[in-house]
């Protein structure tokens, strides 16, 4: 694993907005960063990446198995009582899933360690599925890279058979909040990819979803929204107004309920406890005392935390990393510290997708600190031998 200089595509803006990828810059600092490249060996793709994503894939599986049986366990990942019975039966019903993307740090060298689990709403998916391969396919017609050179980059096509199991008999909405540049960018992706598999696939605001008095939802027109993908966290879902409404009503939801219980950092310790010693796992355990100092070695984390926010980790020399933001009233974890290898002067990130239950890709992101926010940049990669 290397990472590698390479000039910019003199017209690269207007080739990834062509993409549908509008936030390629935030705040006026560069989010997609093309002028350089992660370069991997085949073996390290597919021993130290995609094997393990499977492995860890399946174990997720069984937490779920073990959780929604469990009212204390459900209880100790902070899901209402309310829903127990909403996110079991998703669950033994088998409730199809689409996506989840887990975070790991690896170097090129010994196992990737997982540090997150995004299983609900993970973003960065237009740019790892779409936007850094049209990058090297341009760079191969350049000359700039080899006719060989690769990725490990299936997202789409797999995407694509993945929405081909769903019926074609209606609509199927896809939601997003409203003034969201990324999250449109993310749910139109999304929805392209269903109409690549032939259903009739629709955008809503999920401020423009309706509830009809006998508890159906629908959309501006009075339509009965059967099937929805959400851009929108099921702990946020549970909280909010017509949260209540959701279990009684006869909307499928992408994600399903279920993904309550792998979207939640909760789930780390779970893991751990289940699987004790799995070399792709790091120490996690529930955070009894969240008001004390964090250890040397170690990073507190809140149930629900998005994109690093409210994170603090201290390292084993006794340094302290910390990001602001809005989750402060949820139940907190600890994890092992284990440090983001650093590429000159930026640590580097490696997400690892599944598609229904397939490894199916990466997308590299890097920082100038320890934490990776989603200001992050977002940097392609290439396969090659």
């Amino acid at each position: 694993m290397k990472k590698i200089s390479i000039d910019e595509r003199a017209n690269w803006r207007q080739k990834v907005e062509g993409e549908g990828f509008a936030f390629h810059t935030i705040d006026g600092e560069r989010y997609w960063d093309e002028r350089g490249y992660y370069l991997f060996t085949e073996e390290q793709i597919t021993r130290d990446i995609e094997a393990p994503t499977k492995e860890l894939h399946e174990m997720s599986m069984d937490l779920v198995a073990r959780v929604v049986d469990s009212e204390e366990l459900l209880t100790r990942l902070a899901i209402p009582p309310p829903f127990f019975d909403l996110v079991r039966t998703s669950w033994k019903e088998g409730h199809p899933h689409l996506y989840s993307r887990f975070d790991f740090i690896y170097d090129g060298n010994g196992p990737a360690r997982a540090i997150e689990s995004n299983a609900d709403t993970p973003t960065s998916l237009l740019e790892a599925a779409s936007v850094q391969l049209l990058w090297l396919e341009d760079q191969i017609n350049l000359g700039a890279l080899p006719s060989h050179a690769s990725q490990f980059n299936t997202l789409a096509e797999d995407l694509t058979s993945a929405f081909g199991a769903f019926p074609k008999t209606s609509p199927f909405y896809f939601a997003s909040i409203a003034g969201s540049i990324e999250d449109r960018g993310t749910t139109d992706f999304m929805r392209m990819m269903a109409g690549h598999a032939g259903l009739d696939a629709r955008h809503i605001d999920i401020e423009d979803i309706g509830l009809t008095n006998a508890g159906r939802f629908v959309d501006l027109d009075g339509n009965w929204i059967e099937r929805l993908f959400k851009l929108h966290a099921w702990e946020h879902i549970f909280h909010e107004q017509y949260g209540a409404a959701i279990p009684g009503c006869d909307t499928q939801f992408v994600e399903p309920a279920w993904k309550s219980i792998l979207s939640n950092k909760g789930m780390l310790p779970l893991l751990w406890e289940f699987n004790k010693g799995h070399p792709n796992l790091l120490p996690s355990f529930f955070d009894a005392h969240p008001r004390k100092p964090v250890p040397n070695g170690w990073v507190r984390k809140p149930f629900f935390s998005r994109e690093g926010a409210n994170i603090e980790l201290r390292t084993s020399s006794g340094e302290l990393v910390a990001e602001d933001g809005p989750y402060t009233d949820a139940p907190y974890i600890l994890q092992e510290f284990a440090p983001l290898p650093k590429f000159g002067d930026s640590f580097t990130l490696i997400g690892s997708w599944v598609i229904g239950d397939v490894p199916s890709g990466i997308g590299i992101r890097e920082d100038d600190t320890l934490i990776t926010k989603d200001t992050s940049r977002f940097l392609p990669h290439v396969v090659m031998d």
